[in-house]
């Protein structure tokens, strides 16, 4: 196993409690990070971190966030500015879970190399562009941006509705193009969903309690369920970059499960390198061997899954260029694949860790959030990653 370098990471600790975490997806020269709070005691904020990685400093900007408790934060993937939070707010005596999307100041310029701890750097306000529903679709889980596209086109999970929407002039409008709902016994809610990166964007992966859904965003209409997905509530879900079949999921049973929605019978691996609920797993962008995750035993695990991925033999395999022989028997070609293992386990938190995140700009430095605000930044070891690379 690799241990932490400590030169490859950085702690930044906000003093309020936070739990949601996303890259800035569109932005790919700087390293930045976009950090939620949940306070019950002071006005909410959206941390944005940009991290000089030459000289190992932090740059911070604070923007306020006054419509409540951040339960969830995701980025446009085509406009740095734009991001959709899920939070908080009170209405006719009920506590109820709204999104909105929201553009962020335009004269907004990384900080001036302030320590994390200097709570005199000034804050600046977002601009609302519109919300995702009304209240009357219910608590709003998760906001998840159309992958490849001009970020005009979003998923909201609501309660038991998963909601298309179309964003209009310059995103100050949401149009609802489609909807469909969950349909059974008891109250069904979905937890979290991730828009696939494949099949041109059709297709999105929903929790709800033990159970884990694909859908067709044409018809909007289910095209599998792995109805016992986990022994517990799924927590998390991401599709891998580089195979368009296969699925990560995570959950409160201790478990990530990496899935072949071809066949979804049975997962084709399970990690078991937690002891508490999975609140977050993640492929890396371009390395889809490595996967992150995040815990509530406080640990961050960085996994080596080249088994399952695609170069599973040093280079890139497509699964369509495999014959259904050369899939099943490996071990006839001239090279064996190396083992899946942990790479390194990070334990820098003392709070439950609730999100972790790869940077939109560079391919081998990571980001995990825990409860307790503390925000830490990490690097692939090096010598990984020259043997991925070489």
């Amino acid at each position: 196993m690799a241990f932490l370098n400590l030169k490859n990471h950085y702690c930044s600790k906000h003093k309020r409690t936070a739990r949601a975490l996303t890259p800035q997806t569109a932005e790919t020269d700087a390293i930045r990070f976009l950090v939620g709070t949940q306070s019950l005691k002071y006005d909410n904020q959206i941390h944005i971190i940009d991290f000089d990685d030459e000289n190992n400093i932090i740059n911070k900007n604070v923007l306020l966030h006054q419509a409540g408790e951040i339960w969830h934060i995701s980025a446009s993937p085509a406009d740095k500015g734009v991001l959709a939070t899920c939070y908080n707010k009170t209405a006719d005596g009920k506590v109820v879970t709204c999104a909105a999307v929201w553009r962020m100041p335009a004269e907004l310029e990384p900080g001036g190399h302030e320590s994390p701890e200097d709570a005199a750097s000034p804050a600046h306000a977002l601009e609302l562009l519109c919300h995702l529903g009304p209240a009357a679709h219910g608590s709003t889980a998760c906001v998840a941006w159309e992958p490849a596209g001009d970020g005009k086109r979003v998923i909201s999970l609501a309660d038991n509705h998963i909601l298309l929407w179309d964003l209009q002039e310059s995103s100050s409008q949401a149009v609802l193009a489609s909807s469909a709902s969950l349909e059974g016994k008891g109250q069904l809610k979905f937890t979290t969903g991730r828009w696939s990166p494949h099949h041109n964007c059709t297709q999105v992966a929903t929790a709800n309690d033990t159970a884990v859904r694909g859908w067709d965003t044409r018809t909007m209409s289910q095209i599998y369920c792995i109805e016992s997905a986990h022994g517990q509530l799924v927590r998390d879900l991401d599709f891998n970059p580089n195979k368009q079949y296969y699925l990560a999921s995570c959950g409160d049973d201790c478990r990530v499960k990496f899935w072949d929605t071809r066949n979804v019978t049975e997962p084709v691996k399970t990690l078991e390198e937690h002891s508490h609920w999975v609140w977050s797993v993640r492929y890396n962008h371009s390395h889809d061997q490595l996967v992150l995750t995040g815990s509530s035993d406080g640990r961050v695990v960085l996994s080596n899954m080249a088994s399952i991925s695609s170069e599973p033999f040093g280079h890139l395999v497509d699964d369509d260029d495999l014959s259904d022989q050369e899939e099943r028997r490996p071990e006839e070609k001239n090279q064996e694949p190396p083992q899946d293992s942990v790479i390194a386990t990070y334990e820098e938190h003392e709070d439950s860790v609730y999100a972790v995140d790869w940077s939109s700009a560079d391919p081998w430095l990571f980001a995990s959030l825990s409860y307790d605000g503390r925000l830490v930044i990490n690097r692939v070891p090096r010598a990984l990653k020259y043997h991925i690379l070489l």
